[in-house]
């Protein structure tokens, strides 16, 4: 494995995963969402915005469920997976193979001021920080990821996603100062019958 730089961050790992992404659904939220959008659209991309916090892993579940033969991969927040942590318990009790969650962990609420997480250190009463990789194995999950460094992630993207999941992936990156919420691509009613078809068109 090339050694972890510490020099990755949030567009630069999205654009590493659009640049390997082929048939796979792509659900994106929060900052994830809103940086996304800037690389272009595809017709599997499920941009959930507007959202409730912390819902997207168990979106992404419901999908690997309903499409067992099309990979399923979920953007998320640290924050967001913070509030949402029983889904993970959920997704490795029925172990969908084709699910990959990808958190990328910036040690900040980003979206509502750039608060620090519970889970960074300068919120931690013992100055330590809680290491969601852990927690993940804790749950259940056996393809744990973390990389921080451009090459580390790019040079194994492809194997990651190709894995037998569920997987779930840490990717460390700095917050964006000054960084805002995500703004909705357009009308969720037609977004959302524009996906059913592009998902109903590839179906097994």
């Amino acid at each position: 494995m090339p050694p972890q730089t510490g020099d990755l961050s949030l567009i630069e790992s999205l654009r590493i995963l659009e640049a390997v992404r082929t048939d796979e659904v792509v659900i994106t939220a929060m900052g994830a969402a809103r940086e996304w959008m800037t690389l272009g659209s595809h017709p599997l991309d499920f941009i959930f915005v507007p959202s409730s916090m912390g819902q997207a892993t168990s979106l992404g579940l419901g999908m690997a469920l309903a499409q067992p033969d099309r990979g399923i991969i979920v953007c998320n927040g640290d924050g967001s997976t913070l509030m949402n942590l029983g889904s993970l318990v959920t997704i490795t009790a029925l172990a969908p193979k084709n699910l990959t969650l990808i958190t990328l962990d910036n040690g900040v609420y980003e979206v509502t001021g750039a608060q620090e997480t519970v889970a960074s250190t300068g919120r931690r009463a013992n100055g330590g920080d809680v290491n969601l990789c852990e927690i993940a194995r804790a749950c259940g999950f056996e393809s744990v990821y973390e990389f921080d460094g451009r090459e580390s992630w790019r040079s194994q993207v492809r194997d990651v996603l190709q894995n037998t999941g569920p997987t779930f992936v840490l990717l460390k990156v700095p917050p964006i100062p000054g960084a805002v919420g995500p703004k909705s691509p357009g009308p969720a009613p037609e977004r959302a019958r524009q996906f059913m078809q592009a998902i109903g068109a590839g179906s097994k």
